[in-house]
């Protein structure tokens, strides 16, 4: 036995993150996948989780934790998280919000640029030695064109003020109106996508929104048309997707996330008419770490008695 409170770690977690909590915790690490006869054993006396975004945190898990107090999410998203039986336990669900707005705004912003101005097909060009053979093919200006943004929360607010800066065409879609958000609004996406040259994906993912961005939008978003994803891989139909870059239904796509991360379709992997990151959207170090204390200081806030400093409401 230990006088340590007794957490579960139900992912891979970042080193700084793991370092903080083993020091204050008995950490037991992802047991409940690797070994059950252990995670059955200690089941009884964990009181906490620790998971990242992509973490699935489902009932049949929380059921078998009866001591469970508290959820701590590194990460904005948390859709694979069951809050409505957390919730239904009186287990509050936490993440870390705003802390990586910028980080994922910039890459939105870095992500058009690249698939606007074809940066890495044109480092491609160069390494090769294809440009001793001629100039490569004219790319797609970006200041002055028309975006659309799926979702005005804090992180789609943030991207828009940076293409402000770009003189940008700024339109959005959301659930309803936001107040106090000046650009124009589109009552869904396949409606947002048939006004704008750039389409950026920045909505929470889940059932809700889970093949939003589907051929119907796609077809609307049309020939011209580039799709920017940098919310959740399930937000659009990556078949879909695929064949309509295949057939030049859009001009192209640029992906940080995708829908079995890490396993990328080779079809994608293949198409010159696409950027593809690894879920970078918050990977600088000093975000990371700030997500890693977030998540950390909801935890010790929880067991110190104190308010949560970053709940999830539903």
């Amino acid at each position: 036995m230990t006088d340590k409170v007794e957490v579960l770690a139900v992912a891979p977690l970042m080193p700084f993150l793991m370092d903080q909590l083993r020091a204050e915790y008995t950490v037991h690490d992802r047991i409940h996948v690797s070994d059950p006869d252990a995670f059955a054993a200690v089941a009884p006396r964990i009181r906490g989780i620790v998971a990242n975004g992509e973490a699935k945190v489902p009932r049949e898990l929380i059921d078998k934790l009866p001591a469970l107090e508290v959820i701590s999410v590194f990460g904005v998203g948390y859709d694979g998280v069951d809050v409505a039986a957390a919730h239904e336990r009186g287990v509050p669900v936490t993440n870390t919000p705003e802390v990586l707005n910028d980080d994922v705004a910039d890459l939105a912003i870095g992500l058009l640029l690249s698939i606007a101005r074809r940066i890495p097909q044109a480092d491609r060009f160069v390494r090769n030695g294809s440009w001793v053979n001629g100039p490569i093919p004219l790319a797609r200006k970006a200041t002055g064109a028309r975006l659309g943004i799926v979702g005005i929360g804090r992180i789609g607010q943030a991207i828009a003020h940076r293409a402000q800066a770009f003189r940008m065409e700024i339109s959005y879609t959301a659930r309803s109106p936001r107040a106090g958000v000046p650009y124009t609004y589109y009552p869904n996406a396949e409606a947002l996508a048939a006004a704008v040259d750039f389409l950026v994906v920045i909505t929470p993912g889940g059932a809700a929104t889970r093949g939003m961005i589907d051929a119907k939008v796609l077809t609307a978003l049309g020939p011209q048309g580039y799709l920017i994803n940098v919310a959740r891989g399930t937000v659009v139909d990556q078949p879909a997707l695929i064949a309509a870059l295949q057939a030049g239904d859009i001009a192209g796509a640029a992906l940080d996330v995708f829908v079995d991360e890490p396993n990328v379709p080779a079809v994608l992997r293949e198409m010159n008419n696409v950027v593809l990151t690894p879920h970078i959207g918050s990977g600088t170090r000093q975000t990371r770490e700030a997500m890693g204390q977030l998540t950390f200081d909801n935890l010790r806030a929880h067991f110190a008695g104190q308010p949560l400093l970053t709940p999830v409401a539903s």
